[in-house]
């Protein structure tokens, strides 16, 4: 044996310690592989049972299909269930309470008092009207945000602050008109009432008017001028066009339908709009006076 040969067996034996100190003491294959030359000699397969082909792949056996079991009858579709509040009972005994109030006060008392309505579950406070009950001009909008819901009165966030604007433009403030909403209560998340919400409430807001009595009415909104007027054409083709309100008393009173401060507040261009529709009830205003 040559001289180098325990040199090199030393540094094998040193390299072998270094693996076992690192944890490397088990073989993974028999032959060892070269990751990095892919034409390297791959480790050797396992032993083939006796008597069998090496060069023959036997076919997998086909396993029979587990049993099924019919699907389960799917039951009957039930028919949807009709909301317990609101619905037509409750509409009718709005109608009533609508009805039976004399005065302004008597109808604020029977809408506080009236539970036939889910809005009135989730929002703070009834907002019935501002303004002077007196006044010959009401203005009526579609339902409080977040900012009347707090304080109970309408229009008082920032679109009540540009009708505030608006009306002084024409001379007139709170105290010379009259300003309530189609629904008294906040929808939650300020999303748009629902059809059987606003019939359930048409009965106060037609009692607040003949209540009222205005010689004008001026409609702040597409869902207002809609509900009020009977009407299904959009805010854009109603405003600037004086429609006559009847309600159930029959007796006619000259309204406009206008846009909705909040709608202004989103589109400022149309304000040019706004502002004529303020102009023609002002002119009115003066003409029945």
């Amino acid at each position: 044996m040559s001289a180098a040969a325990p040199d090199s067996n030393a540094d094998i034996h040193a390299l072998l310690a270094f693996y076992a100190e690192a944890g490397v003491d088990e073989a993974l294959d028999d032959v060892p592989a070269n990751r990095f030359d892919e034409r390297a000699p791959q480790p050797r397969p396992a032993a083939q049972p006796a008597g069998e082909d090496p060069g023959h792949r036997p076919q997998a056996q086909k396993q029979a299909p587990p049993p099924t079991t019919p699907p389960a009858a799917r039951p009957p579709a039930q028919p949807a269930q009709p909301a317990a509040v609101p619905d037509g009972q409750q509409i009718a005994f709005a109608r009533e309470l609508a009805a039976s109030a004399s005065t302004l006060d008597e109808l604020r008392e029977r809408m506080a008092g009236f539970d036939g309505c889910n809005l009135k579950l989730t929002a703070k406070n009834l907002v019935f009207a501002d303004g002077n009950p007196e006044a010959s001009i009401m203005f009526v909008g579609e339902a409080p945000g977040r900012d009347e819901d707090i304080e109970g009165k309408p229009f008082v966030g920032r679109s009540g602050q540009l009708l505030d604007r608006m009306l002084k433009a024409i001379d007139l403030d709170r105290s010379k008109v009259y300003i309530a909403n189609v629904i008294p209560w906040r929808p939650p998340g300020n999303r748009a009432p629902t059809p059987q919400e606003t019939e359930i409430c048409r009965p106060f807001i037609e009692r607040q008017i003949e209540l009222v009595g205005p010689k004008i009415l001026v409609h702040l909104g597409g869902a207002s001028a809609k509900t009020l007027l009977n009407t299904t054409e959009g805010i854009l083709r109603l405003r600037g066009n004086w429609r006559v309100y009847s309600g159930r008393s029959g007796i006619g009173i000259p309204a406009m339908p206008t846009l909705h401060p909040a709608y202004l507040l989103r589109t400022p261009a149309h304000k040019r709009l706004a502002w004529r529709d303020f102009l023609e009830a002002k002119m009115k205003l003066r003409s029945l006076s």
